[in-house]
């Protein structure tokens, strides 16, 4: 059995998410009510150098209240996962990439939203200016070696669930090239 949508409802729309109020008949067959949050799928983007180097951003989350270590990313906006990658990548570092090749897809909080998380891997870099969003004013764009971001991972230091999961994807990837 399946989740069944009978009808659909908008709680409260702003400019970058929607939180609706759906009727549903769940699995076992009860009628009820399932609140989510509609927006746009995301891209984040583990950049890395010549060197094996990985480019990180730091900035302060909201609701976090404190600064975050992440790679690079954001709101799709309706563009390919591909083209929102290389935007965001240039828009928050000033690189752009060669090749930007797909490491997967993970579903961040499946329970609140569809929304989908895009993850990246971009090599061949250069260097140019970044061009933030005012939000991201206070933004520190930060290199270290992939070995210490994958540590700082699993230390609890990058916290942001995309940033983990590629960072690790990225560091199996590159392992299984030395086999």
């Amino acid at each position: 059995m399946t989740w069944t949508r009978i009808s659909t409802a908008v709680v409260h729309e702003g400019p970058f998410i929607a939180v609706r109020q759906d009727v549903v008949v769940r699995p076992d067959g009860v009628r009820g009510t399932y609140e989510h949050v509609a927006m746009n799928d995301v891209v984040r983007v583990a950049a890395l150098n010549d060197m094996g180097d990985v480019t990180l951003v730091e900035d302060h989350f909201y609701l976090q209240r404190r600064r975050v270590l992440h790679l690079p990313g954001g709101g799709a906006e309706g563009q390919e996962p591909r083209d929102a990658a290389g935007r965001e990548l240039a828009e928050e570092t000033g690189l752009t990439a060669s090749h930007l090749k797909p490491l997967g897809v993970i579903d961040p909080l499946p329970g609140v939203t569809a929304a989908r998380v895009h993850l990246f891997v971009a090599t061949g870099l250069r260097t140019g200016a970044p061009a933030r969003e005012a939000t991201e004013a206070g933004m520190k764009v930060i290199t270290m070696p992939l070995r210490e971001a994958v540590a700082a991972a699993r230390a609890g230091r990058i916290t942001e669930a995309a940033s983990v999961a590629a960072l690790l994807l990225v560091s199996l990837e590159l392992e299984g090239g030395k086999k």
